[in-house]
C-alpha cells in the first residue's frame, strides 16, 4: 500500500515540476501549438504562471507538517549566505526548518572578500595564521587554501554530533578572527556548533572557490544542503557543482525561490542526517524531492 507520504511527495514533485516548467516555458503545455493556447486561454501568460507557482507552493506548505513530523526535532542548523542570497529565501528557508521542529543555531554572511579570487591571499594567509594559532588538527595544512579555509570555518559553526555541541574557546577565537578580516559576518549572540549546515548561494562565484568551501565546510559537518535559485539550477553554481567531485559531499536543492523548493530543502537536511549527496529540486537527477 501507498502510504501518505509517499503520496504527497509524489504530488509536490508533480507541482514542482509544473511550476518551474511553467515559469521557465517548458511546462507540460509548452509543445502545445503557440494559437491554441492563445485561443482557450483569456489570461496573459504570466498570470497564469503566477497562478501554477502560487498553487504549488500552497500544496507544499498545506503538506509539509505531514511530510516533515517533527523530524528535525532536537537538531540544529547553522545557515551560512553567500554573497547577494536573497534574504526574502533565507527568511522562508529558515521558516521551513522551524516548521520541521528544528532550530536556527547561527546566521553566517559570507562576505565578498572570502569569495573573491583577487583576496585569496589574504584568504590563505588568515588561514595559516589560524592554524598556527589553534594547533594540530584545526585543518590540514596540505589541503588547497579555500578547503583549508572551509575546514576551518567548519570548526567554527559545525559538528558531526547529531544533538550539536556548544561553541568552545576555539570556534569563537575563529570566529572572531574571520569577522575581524571581514570575511564572515558571524551572530552577535554566542552560537553553539550545529550538525547541519544550509548554505545559501546568491550571485555566482568562481566554481573552485565554492568547491573548496564547502568541501572543507563538509568534511566538519554531519551534513550540508546547498541550495539555489531555478536559474542556478539550470545555468549556476548549483549546476557547475553536480559535476564536480564535491556533489558527493553535499546535497544540492535548485528552486528555493519557489515555496516548493523551500519545502524540498528541509526534507533534504532531515535526509542529510543519515545520507550525504544527492541532487534535488527543479533540476535535481534524484528527483524533485528527497525521499529518506
Amino acid at each position: 500500500m501507498i502510504s501518505f507520504r509517499q503520496h504527497v511527495v509524489t504530488l509536490v514533485s508533480v507541482f514542482l515540476a509544473l511550476a518551474v516548467g511553467v515559469v521557465l516555458g517548458g511546462g507540460p503545455l509548452a509543445e502545445v501549438g503557440h494559437d491554441a493556447l492563445t485561443s482557450t486561454s483569456a489570461q496573459p501568460k504570466s498570470k497564469q504562471a503566477g497562478q501554477s507557482s502560487a498553487f504549488g507552493d500552497a500544496f507544499a506548505a498545506a503538506a509539509a507538517t505531514r511530510l516533515y513530523d517533527e523530524q528535525l526535532a532536537g537538531r540544529s542548523v547553522a545557515v551560512v549566505s553567500l554573497p547577494g542570497a536573497d534574504q526574502r529565501v533565507i527568511e522562508g528557508l529558515v521558516g521551513q526548518i522551524e516548521h520541521a521542529a528544528g532550530t536556527i543555531e547561527g546566521n553566517y554572511a559570507l562576505q565578498h572578500g572570502l569569495v573573491d579570487a583577487g583576496e585569496k591571499s589574504l584568504v590563505d594567509t588568515l588561514g595559516s595564521q589560524l592554524m598556527t594559532q589553534l594547533g594540530e588538527g584545526a585543518a590540514d595544512e596540505d589541503a588547497p587554501t579555500y578547503e583549508r579555509m572551509g575546514q576551518l570555518l567548519g570548526a567554527a559553526i559545525t559538528t558531526r554530533d547529531e544533538r550539536g555541541d556548544g561553541a568552545g574557546q576555539n570556534p569563537t577565537s575563529i570566529r572572531q578572527s574571520l569577522a575581524g578580516a571581514d570575511l564572515v559576518a558571524s551572530p552577535e549572540k554566542e552560537a553553539g556548533r550545529a550538525p547541519l549546515v544550509l548554505v545559501v548561494l546568491g550571485d555566482d562565484i568562481d566554481d573552485d572557490i565554492l568547491g573548496g568551501l564547502l568541501a572543507g565546510l563538509a568534511s566538519r559537518a554531519l551534513g550540508v544542503v546547498v541550495a539555489g535559485d531555478t536559474r542556478s539550477g539550470v545555468n549556476g553554481d548549483v549546476a557547475a557543482l553536480r559535476t564536480r567531485p564535491e556533489a558527493g559531499k553535499v546535497t544540492t536543492v535548485d528552486g528555493v525561490d519557489l515555496g516548493v523548493g523551500q519545502v524540498t530543502t528541509a526534507l533534504a537536511l532531515v535526509r542529510s542526517l543519515t545520507e550525504k549527496g544527492g541532487s534535488f529540486g527543479a533540476s535535481g537527477s534524484d528527483g524533485a524531492v528527497p525521499l529518506r
